[in-house]
């Protein structure tokens, strides 16, 4: 079954870039992506963009509203996500304890629905 890891922090607590602290969290990614690959579970995953480059859009009364920034206000944002096939949901939750943010922030764990039922 297919997981969707969605990685939650708040970017004042990610480390700073060209830092040591940033480097070591790289290479804990690195590290946690060549074991789920080597696992056969990676199907995607992707680093976002700061929340400062997010747009949201609504359609209200079929008017379409475009404005600057992530869907909520939050301390946590969206910063990143995986795409794994894993057996249960109990492997997924051992991968995401796995995530180097989890340190810091939050992993939610999320299956994905399958859509072939409803065809």
């Amino acid at each position: 079954m297919q997981y969707l890891l969605m990685i939650y922090a708040a970017e004042s607590a990610e480390p700073e870039p060209g830092s040591a602290e940033f480097a070591q969290m790289m290479q804990e990614y690195g590290e946690f992506s060549e074991e789920v690959v080597a696992r056969g579970l990676m199907q995607g995953g992707n680093a976002l963009e700061p929340s400062s480059t997010a747009s949201t859009v609504r359609v209200r009364n079929g008017k379409v509203s475009v404005t600057d920034g992530p869907f909520a206000e939050t301390k946590e944002v969206l910063g990143g996500y995986y795409l794994l096939d894993c057996k249960d949901l109990d492997e997924a939750l051992e991968c995401a304890a796995k995530i180097p943010s989890a340190k810091y922030g939050s992993v939610e764990v999320r299956p994905i629905m399958d859509l072939s039922e409803f065809e």
